[in-house]
C-alpha cells in the first residue's frame, strides 16, 4: 500500500485536551492518529476513541493505554465524565470583572494593582468597588457579562445583589472539614468554608478569603509568589520554602504537557520501508496495531527523521515552530541518537540526562545506600542545589560532613523543639516506647513523644546486655517524663509483653496522673494473626500464597501479570505481617477481572508455565467461583479492621476517639457477614481475649465519649463508658475544684444545651475533628473543653515508626566517648528529620515494588519459595521485569477510612458481648 505522509496541522477549533497527547498524519485521504504514549494508531472514532483510550475506559477506544500517566488518565477520565465542562458557567464572573478593569483603563501592572488587590476575595473586590466609584470621570459598565446580572442595577460596575452577598460573607461563613483526599500540601495551611453553597478558602496566618482560584491560587498566596493575588507576609519560612517546591514541581509536570502538543510530518523514503511501515513492525496498516510495546523510543532504522534538508535527500520533513522547542535542534541519522516516543525536544538531552542519572546511581551503589533514598525531599533538595551552582559546586569533604556540617545540623533540629515543647503544654502529650531486635540479635528501645504538632525522637537505650531490663526501662522512662514535663504526660504507649507491663506498673505508681496504654497497632495485629489461624483462612491464605510464590519467581509470568493488571501489583505491603496477609487476600479479589482475563489469554496458553504443576493450579484457582467467593468474604470480616489499623497509625489525626467505634463497626460486620451466633462469636473471642486490656482502658472509653459524632449516636445505657471518663478525670485534673466543673458542665454536653445544641454544631459534628469542634462550639464549658482537647488529641499506636537506615546499633556499640557523641547527635539527626519528612511529604511516592521487601518478615510467605532459587537465566532474569506502575486508581476509590466508621451503636449486644473466654474483673490496675 502507497503512503502519502502530508501534514495535517491541527486548527486552533481542535479544543479537546486529547489533542494535547496525540500525533495526527495523513494516509493518503485518510487521517490517522496516534497516541504519543503507547503508539498505538486509531484510524477511526476521532479524538473521542482517543481519550477513552488514554483514559482507560470501556468503550471504543480499545484496550487502555498502560504508558500514560496517572494524572493524564484522570484528566481524560474528568473530561469524559462533563467535570471540565461544569467549570465554564464560572469564567463569565471573571470576564466580567475584567472588564471592569478594561472600563477603567486599569491593568494589572498599574500603582501595583496586582500586589493590592485581588478580584476573588471579599475585602478587595469591595475596596476596589468603593475606589472606582469615586472617580466621577470614568463610568463602568459591563454588558452581557452574565445571565446572573441581567436585571440587576450596577453600582460601580458590580451588581446590588453581588456586592450584598460579598458583605454579608463574613457573618455566614460555617466551617467545613477538609478531606483526607485533599492531598495538596496546601490544605493543612488554610481553613475552608461553606458560604451559602460556595466554597471559601481562608489563610490560617493572615486571614485573607478566597473565593476562587482553587488551592493553586492560595498555594502562590502562601510562597510569595505574585500573579493571582496578593502575598501572605506573615507565614513562616519553612511553609513558603514548602509551597515554592510544590509550586516548582507542579509546574515542571505542566511545562512537560505542553511540550509533547506537537505534530510531526512522516517523511515518504523507499518502497517498502516507509516510516509507517517501520514502526508497525511489519504488520499490515489495514489493521489496528499497539507501537513501541517494549520500548520508550523510536530507533534510527526506522527512518524517522526530522528535518531531512539537512541531509539533502528527499522531501523532509520538519517540526513545526513552537511544537518541540528550538528549531534548531536537529536529528542526525548518521548518530546514535534515539527520537522518544513522548515527544521530547532534543534527543541529546535524553542522552544528558541518563548520563547524570548514572552517575549518580554509581555512588549511591558504591556507597550501598538503599533505592528509596531518591524517594526523600532532601534528595531533591540537594540536586536542585547543585544545578543552581553549575560548575562551581565545591563538594564537602569527610571532615566537613562530620564536623560543621553535623554541628549546624543538630542546632537546626533542636531549634524546633520549641514548637513541640510549646504544644506539649497546650494539648498535653504521650511518651511511645517500641523495641525491635537488629540482625546481629541486639534488643534496642527507643523513646518518642507525640502529640498533635507531631513526633519527637529524643533517646534510645541497648537493653541487651542488661540483666533487668524492667529496672532500665524504668529509669529510662522515668527521666524522659521529667525531661518533658509531669503534667504534660497523658499516657506511656507500649507493647503489652511482659516486661512493658511490669515496667507500666511501677511508672503509675511512681506518676499517679499518667496512663500505662498498650499499643492498639499491636493488639488489631494480634487478632488478625489469630484470624489466620482459623481453618476457612488459614486454607485459602496457603492457597492465594502459592499464586503469588508462582508468579513473582518467574519473570515471564511477572511481566504477563502486570500488563493484565495495568501494573497494580497483587502483594500489598502492610504494617505488618498479618496485615499484609488480609490486604494482599483484598488485591486478589479487586483484580478478579483481570487474573481470569490473562489466565484465558492466548498469551497464558503459549507459556510452558501455564502447563506446569503450579501453573495448572494457578488455573483453577482463578477459574473457581468457590475460591473467589470466598476470598470475597474474608475480605469483608477484614476490612473493618484493616480500616482501624489505618486509623490508630494515622498522620492525619490522633486515633484516640476512633478506636471504640472500629472494634464495633468489626464486631457488627462478623455478625452481620456470618448470622450464626455459634460461627461469629467464634471471631468474638478472639476480638475480646486481644481487646479485653484495651476494652476498659478509660482514655479510650473517655475519647469515644468525647467524640460527638459517635456520642450523639449512641442509644441505651453509656453508664459503663461514663465511669471510665470519671475515672480519666480523677487521674488527668490533680485540682478537685476543676474536677467537678468538668463534671457538671458534661451534664450540658449530655443534653446538648448551649452551643452544642445549635444547628451549625450539629452539622459539624460530621464535618470537624472531634479537637476542633470542642474548640469552636465548647465555649461555654471551658473546663470539659480542655479536658476533651488534651484526650483527643493523643495517638495510641506504636506502628510505622522503624526507619533502617539509622545507625542506632553501632551508636551503642562504640565505646569511645566522643565517638558516641556524635553517633548520638548523628541519631537524633536523622530520626527527627525522617519523622519531619514523613509529616509533611508534598506527593505521594512512586509505587514500590514488592521484591523490595521480598526478605522482610512482613511479606516473605507471599514472595519467598520454600526451595532455594533457581539459577535458570529464563527463568529469574531480574533485567527484564517491567517496573510496577501502580495505578490503583483503576481499582476504584476508596472510601475515607474515619467517614466509614459511621453513626449509630445501638445494638446493645455488639456493644457490651462479653467473650466466654473473658472474665469480669475489670483490670483496672493496668491502668
Amino acid at each position: 500500500m502507497e503512503v502519502n505522509n502530508s501534514s495535517e496541522r491541527r486548527t486552533k477549533q481542535k479544543r479537546d485536551p486529547a489533542w494535547n497527547y496525540c500525533e495526527m498524519y495523513k494516509n493518503g485521504e485518510k487521517v490517522e492518529l496516534k497516541c504519543v504514549f503507547c503508539g498505538k494508531i486509531f484510524k477511526g472514532g476521532g479524538i473521542h476513541r482517543v481519550k477513552e483510550h488514554l483514559a482507560g475506559a470501556k468503550g471504543d477506544g480499545g484496550s487502555p493505554c498502560m504508558r500514560v500517566d496517572p494524572d493524564v488518565r484522570r484528566a481524560m477520565q474528568e473530561n469524559l465524565s462533563g467535570v471540565v465542562g461544569k467549570r465554564k458557567k464560572k469564567q463569565r464572573f471573571v470576564d466580567a470583572e475584567d472588564e471592569l478593569l478594561i472600563q477603567n483603563d486599569i491593568t494589572i501592572e498599574d500603582e501595583g494593582f496586582r500586589n493590592n488587590y485581588d478580584l476573588n476575595t471579599v475585602d478587595d473586590l469591595l475596596r476596589l468597588t468603593e475606589t472606582l466609584e469615586t472617580n466621577s470621570n470614568k463610568h463602568l459598565n459591563i454588558e452581557g457579562a452574565s445571565n446572573e446580572f441581567n436585571g440587576e442595577q450596577s453600582e460601580g460596575g458590580m451588581t446590588r445583589r453581588r456586592r450584598r452577598n460579598l458583605q454579608e460573607n463574613s457573618a455566614n461563613m460555617e466551617p467545613v472539614a477538609i478531606g483526607s483526599l485533599k492531598r495538596d500540601p496546601a490544605w493543612k495551611h488554610c481553613q475552608m468554608f461553606n458560604n451559602g453553597g460556595k466554597v471559601l478558602l481562608k489563610c490560617v496566618y493572615c486571614g485573607k478569603i478566597f473565593n476562587g482560584g482553587g488551592i493553586y491560587r492560595l498555594k502562590e498566596h502562601l510562597a510569595g509568589r505574585t500573579g493571582n493575588g496578593s502575598v501572605c507576609s506573615e507565614v513562616q519560612s519553612d511553609v513558603r520554602l514548602l509551597m515554592q517546591e510544590s509550586l516548582n514541581v507542579s509546574g515542571s509536570v505542566g511545562k512537560k504537557k505542553k511540550k509533547q502538543k506537537h505534530f510531526i510530518e512522516m517523511p515518504n523514503h523507499n518502497a517498502g520501508n516507509g516510516a509507517v511501515q517501520t514502526l508497525a513492525n511489519g504488520r499490515d496498516l489495514n489493521n489496528e496495531i499497539d507501537l513501541l510495546p517494549e520500548t520508550d523510543a523510536l530507533e534510527e532504522n526506522s527512518d524517522v527523521f526530522l528535518n531531512q534538508e539537512h541531509e539533502g535527500n528527499g522531501s523532509g520533513g520538519r517540526i513545526e515552530k513552537g511544537q518541540m522547542g528550538k528549531a534548531s535542534v536537529l536529528i542526525n541519522p548518521h548518530k546514535s541518537h534515539t527520537l522518544t516516543a513522548d515527544g521530547n525536544k532534543a534527543v541529546g538531552s535524553k542522552v544528558v540526562d541518563n548520563q547524570v542519572q548514572m552517575a549518580i546511581g554509581r555512588f549511591l551503589l558504591y556507597a550501598g545506600i538503599s533505592f528509596d533514598a531518591t524517594n526523600s525531599v532532601y534528595f531533591r533538595r540537594m540536586i536542585e542545589a547543585i544545578a543552581s551552582q553549575g560548575s562551581q559546586v565545591v563538594t564537602p569533604s569527610c571532615n566537613d560532613l562530620r564536623s560543621w556540617i553535623l554541628k549546624n545540623s543538630v542546632k537546626e533540629v533542636k531549634s524546633d523543639f520549641g514548637r513541640f515543647t510549646g504544644c506539649w503544654a497546650r494539648s498535653g502529650c504521650s511518651i511511645l516506647v517500641d523495641d525491635w531486635v537488629t540482625q546481629n540479635g541486639r534488643t534496642l528501645v527507643k523513646v518518642l513523644v507525640a502529640c498533635p504538632e507531631g513526633n519527637l525522637f529524643l533517646k534510645s537505650l541497648d537493653i541487651s546486655e542488661i540483666r533487668n531490663p524492667v529496672d532500665a526501662l524504668y529509669e529510662l522512662l522515668a527521666k524522659v517524663i521529667e525531661e518533658v514535663g509531669v503534667r504534660n504526660v497523658l499516657q506511656v504507649v507500649t507493647r503489652g509483653e511482659e516486661p512493658y507491663f511490669v515496667c507500666g506498673k511501677r511508672l503509675i505508681d511512681a506518676y499517679p496522673s499518667i496512663f500505662w496504654t498498650p499499643c492498639a497497632g499491636h493488639c488489631l495485629s494480634l487478632m488478625l494473626k489469630d484470624f489466620t489461624k482459623l481453618d476457612l483462612i488459614s486454607a485459602i491464605l496457603e492457597q492465594a500464597k502459592s499464586i503469588t510464590r508462582f508468579i513473582y519467581n518467574h519473570n515471564v509470568i511477572l511481566n504477563m501479570m502486570r500488563r493484565h493488571t495495568f501494573g497494580v501489583d497483587l502483594v500489598d505491603i502492610g504494617v505488618s505481617k498479618s496485615a499484609t496477609d488480609f490486604m494482599t487476600l483484598n488485591r486478589l479479589v479487586s483484580l478478579k477481572q483481570n487474573l481470569q482475563n490473562m489466565v484465558s489469554s492466548e498469551e497464558w496458553a503459549e507459556s510452558p508455565y501455564s502447563r506446569e504443576p503450579e501453573g495448572l493450579a494457578v488455573l483453577d484457582c482463578f477459574s473457581s467461583e468457590s475460591f473467589w467467593s470466598t476470598c470475597a468474604l474474608i475480605s469483608r470480616l477484614a476490612d473493618p479492621f484493616l480500616r482501624l489499623l489505618r486509623i490508630v497509625s494515622s498522620e492525619k489525626r490522633p486515633g484516640m476517639g476512633y478506636v471504640y467505634a472500629g472494634i464495633y463497626r468489626a464486631k457488627e460486620t462478623i455478625k452481620k457477614e456470618l448470622v450464626n451466633q455459634k460461627d461469629y462469636h467464634d471471631y468474638w473471642n478472639i476480638i475480646h481475649r486481644r481487646w479485653e486490656k484495651l476494652q476498659h482502658h478509660p482514655l479510650f472509653a473517655a475519647g469515644f465519649y468525647l467524640n460527638p459524632k459517635f456520642f450523639y449516636s449512641t442509644g441505651g445505657d453509656m453508664h459503663h463508658i461514663r465511669s471510665h471518663v470519671y475515672d480519666c478525670v480523677e487521674k488527668l485534673v490533680p485540682d478537685p475544684n476543676t474536677q467537678d466543673k468538668i463534671v457538671k458542665e458534661t451534664i450540658s454536653y449530655q443534653n446538648g444545651d448551649g452551643d452544642f445544641g445549635r444547628k451549625m454544631a450539629i452539622r459539624a459534628r460530621d464535618t470537624l475533628l472531634p479537637a476542633e469542634w470542642w474548640s469552636t462550639y465548647g465555649g461555654a464549658c471551658p473546663n470539659l473543653a480542655r479536658f476533651a482537647i488534651r484526650i483527643l488529641g493523643q495517638t495510641c499506636s506504636l506502628i510505622g515508626s522503624k526507619p533502617s537506615h539509622i545507625p542506632l546499633e553501632q551508636m551503642h556499640e562504640t565505646k569511645n566517648c566522643l565517638e558516641h557523641q556524635r553517633l548520638n547527635d548523628l541519631v537524633l539527626v536523622q530520626y527527627n528529620w525522617w519523622l519531619k519528612e514523613r509529616a509533611q511529604k508534598i506527593k505521594e511516592q512512586e509505587p514500590v515494588d514488592p521484591l523490595l521487601h521480598a526478605n522482610s518478615r512482613v511479606a516473605e510467605d507471599w514472595l519467598i519459595k520454600e526451595e532455594a532459587y533457581s539459577d535458570d537465566q529464563n527463568i529469574s532474569d531480574w533485567s527484564t521485569i517491567s517496573p510496577p506502575m501502580g495505578n490503583i486508581m483503576l481499582l476504584g476509590s476508596r472510601a475515607d477510612d474515619f467517614e466509614a466508621l459511621g453513626v449509630g451503636f445501638d445494638d446493645l449486644e455488639v456493644l457490651n458481648g462479653v467473650s466466654e473466654e473473658a472474665t469480669d474483673d475489670k483490670p483496672a490496675e493496668f491502668f
